[in-house]
C-alpha cells in the first residue's frame, strides 16, 4: 500500500482517467473484532466491481481485461493485518493504486473516468500532517508524521550526509587551536544545501515545519538560510539526526500539540469575527452551499462529525444509510470543495461546535 498522501499525490490521483476508473472504497478496523469481517467486505465490493466492470458496454473488450487484471493485483497488495479506518482501491487501465486512510469511508464502488478521492482529500487534511527536520553537521534527516506517528522521508534527496574532513594538525601548530564545527565553511555549505532542499519539500507540500537539533546548529542554520526563520518552531534537541522514529515523535509531540491547539482557538476566533459582520455559515445545509459557491474561506469541521443526506434539489435533508441518491460522505465532499476553493479546514474536538451543527464557516463574502 501507499505510505502517504499529499497535496502533489492527490492532485495526481484527482486527473482524468481512461474509462473504466473504478475506485472501491471502504471503512476499515484497526483492531478486532471488527477487523474480521474487513475481508469479506472487501471480496464482496471486488467481486460488485468486477461484474459492473464486465457488462458495462462502454468498456472495451482490452480495457475490460486489463483493469480486471489491475483489480487482481490491488487485492493481493491490501494489507488488512496494518489497517486503518479506510481503504482505497483505484483502479484504471493500465494501473492500479492502494490506499488505507486514517478517516472512516461509506462502502463504493464508482466507475467513471476519473477517481473518487473526496475521502482521501479529507484524511490528510485530518491527519494535520507535519515535516520535522533534525539537523547535525554531518548529516540532515527530514521526517513526515501525523498525530499518530513519524516515518523517515527518503524522498527529495534525504537524508543528507557528509563525512567531516580530519582536524588540519599544520593549522593547530600555526594558530593553537581547531576550527568549530559550526564555524567551519564546509559545514555551512552543507546546512545551506539542507536549508535549500527543504525549500523545496515545503513548496511542494507545505506543512508546519519543526527543526531540531543542538543550539549551535540551529543557529548556523538560521544564518545560511531562510528555513530555521519560517519554521513553526524551532526545537534544542541534539542527537536526534540519528535517532529512531518514536524518540523524534516524543521529542516534537509536545510542539506539534501546542500547534495545533493554537490553530484550534485561531480558526474559533475567526469564525467568532465571521459572526460579527455577517460572513458565517453554520449547519450542513448552509456550509454545503457556501462550498459550492466557493465562498468558504476558513471551515471547521467536528472531527468524528459524519451524517447521511439527500439533494432534495434545494436543500440537504436527513436520509438512511443505502436509501436511493443518499450522499452518505456529505461531510468529505464539502471538505474537498473547500480545499479545491483555496480554504483552509481546521478539524475541532466533538462537541466544539454544538451550536453550529458539528460544522461552521467563515465567508469570503
Amino acid at each position: 500500500m501507499h505510505p502517504a498522501l499529499s497535496p502533489t499525490v492527490l492532485t495526481e490521483l484527482r486527473r482524468p482517467r481512461s474509462y473504466p476508473a473504478v475506485s472501491i472504497v471502504m471503512s476499515t478496523h484497526r483492531r478486532k473484532p471488527g477487523n474480521a469481517q474487513d475481508p469479506v467486505r472487501l471480496r464482496k465490493l471486488l467481486a460488485e466491481a468486477k461484474e459492473r466492470v464486465q457488462a458495462d458496454p462502454e468498456a472495451s473488450r482490452a480495457d475490460r481485461i486489463d483493469v480486471l487484471e489491475q483489480l487482481d493485483r490491488a487485492h493481493s497488495e491490501v494489507d488488512l493485518v496494518h489497517a486503518e479506518d479506510g481503504l482505497a482501491i483505484l483502479v484504471a487501465p493500465g494501473e492500479h493504486q492502494v490506499w488505507s486512510f486514517g478517516r472512516a469511508a461509506p462502502a463504493r464502488v464508482v466507475l467513471s473516468d476519473t477517481f473518487l478521492t473526496r475521502n482521501l482529500v479529507a484524511a490528510q487534511a485530518a491527519e494535520r500532517p507535519f515535516w520535522v527536520l533534525a539537523i547535525a553537521a554531518d548529516r540532515v534527516v527530514l521526517w513526515g508524521g501525523n498525530q499518530e506517528r513519524v516515518a523517515e522521508e527518503t524522498r527529495h534527496g534525504f537524508p543528507l550526509v557528509r563525512t567531516p574532513d580530519a582536524p588540519d594538525p599544520q593549522r593547530k601548530e600555526r594558530i593553537g587551536d581547531t576550527p568549530s564545527t559550526f564555524r567551519d565553511e564546509e559545514t555551512k555549505a552543507f546546512l545551506r544545501q539542507a536549508d535549500i532542499e527543504t525549500g523545496k519539500v515545503l513548496a511542494a507540500d507545505r506543512r508546519p515545519l519543526y527543526v531540531v537539533g543542538d543550539a549551535a546548529a540551529l543557529a548556523l542554520l538560521d544564518a545560511v538560510g531562510s528555513i530555521a526563520k519560517e519554521a513553526t518552531e524551532q526545537i534544542p534537541h541534539g542527537g536526534l539526526a540519528q535517532a529512531d522514529a518514536e524518540t523524534v515523535r516524543q521529542a516534537v509531540e509536545p510542539a506539534v500539540r501546542a500547534h495545533a491547539q493554537r490553530e484550534i482557538s485561531d480558526a474559533l476566533a475567526e469564525l467568532d469575527t465571521a459572526r460579527g459582520r455577517q460572513a458565517f455559515a453554520a449547519g450542513l445545509d448552509e456550509v454545503w452551499r457556501a462550498a459550492g459557491e466557493g465562498r468558504i474561506a476558513r471551515l471547521v469541521v467536528e472531527e468524528n462529525f459524519r451524517t447521511t443526506v439527500r439533494d432534495d434539489g434545494e436543500h440537504l435533508v436527513p436520509a438512511e444509510s443505502g436509501e436511493r441518491e443518499a450522499r452518505e460522505d456529505i461531510v468529505d465532499e464539502v471538505i474537498e470543495r473547500s480545499l479545491d476553493t483555496g480554504a483552509k479546514v481546521t478539524f475541532v474536538p466533538d462537541g466544539t461546535l454544538s451550536d453550529s451543527g458539528q460544522i461552521a464557516a467563515a465567508l469570503r463574502y
